[in-house]
């Protein structure tokens, strides 16, 4: 990894938590602490999102409550896949807007399964989902995915927007992987498994060619706000997150 990071990561023997079937074996993976901060992080500024036995702090998107589409399943923020389409299911973390942000997370996916995760999302009840206006960070087994896709909508893409390498180190499904967003008006980077896959420069004007190429013509506001929300997808299948933390940059 090409940039210091601002907590521990390590090597270590994950048991899987809240598969479908429960038997899930245990896999090796990089992995975080989990759900905790270690001195060295609190130090550092770094935030705890979720802390694996509530959902304090999150709830549906334009919704007053956690909706039940969602869980804690043995230490994992898991989304059940009860969502039709991508709207209705997603859910946001509320107690804090963030601006420019180091974002780290553990996921996993089930076969076939589609999410991502939002950052700089408004919440309106003039925006049907999070994508409206927050950009995504793409989850996605693509090998096992139904439908052909684009470079731009798989795993660790910035979606419809800037795409990952081909070379890529993403886990298969059921396997526990390590993302993380860096986000300042200077420069974004997406990062997985510990490996860059985008770099760009916001509202730039290779980044606003991109914008206006077509794909957000139907959402006026997408990738304007320079602040919001932190948002989860259900796009209707089962997706686990764990070990999620924040810093403010």
């Amino acid at each position: 990894m090409k940039k210091t990071l601002g907590y521990a990561a390590i090597a270590a023997l994950v048991m899987a938590c809240g598969t479908g079937d429960n038997k899930q074996t245990a896999t090796k993976t990089e992995v975080l602490s989990e759900n905790i901060l270690s001195a060295e992080e609190k130090a550092a500024g770094w935030q705890l999102l979720f802390d694996g036995k509530s959902v304090d702090g999150w709830k549906g998107f334009n919704k007053d409550s956690f909706p039940k589409g969602w869980l804690v399943d043995s230490g994992c923020l898991k989304a059940l896949g009860t969502a039709h389409g991508d709207t209705g299911g997603d859910i946001v973390y509320t107690t804090e807007k963030f601006e420019n942000f180091e974002l780290v997370w553990n996921w996993k996916i089930d076969k076939g399964g589609n999410s991502g995760v939002f950052y700089h999302v408004v919440e309106d009840t003039q925006y049907a989902a999070p994508y409206h206006t927050g950009p995504e960070y793409q989850l996605i087994d693509e090998a096992n995915f139904p439908e052909k896709l684009e470079n731009w909508q798989t795993t660790a893409a910035d979606y419809a927007m800037y795409e990952p390498p081909a070379t890529k180190k993403s886990k298969a499904f059921g396997e526990w992987n390590l993302s993380r967003i860096v986000f300042t008006k200077e420069k974004a980077e997406y990062w997985l498994n510990g490996e860059m896959t985008v770099s760009f420069v916001p509202w730039s004007s290779d980044w606003t060619k991109k914008r206006n190429s077509g794909k957000w013509d139907s959402f006026p506001d997408y990738g304007k706000a320079n602040t919001g929300l932190i948002a989860l997808q259900d796009h209707g299948s089962a997706v686990w997150f764990k070990n999620i933390k924040i810093r403010k940059l």
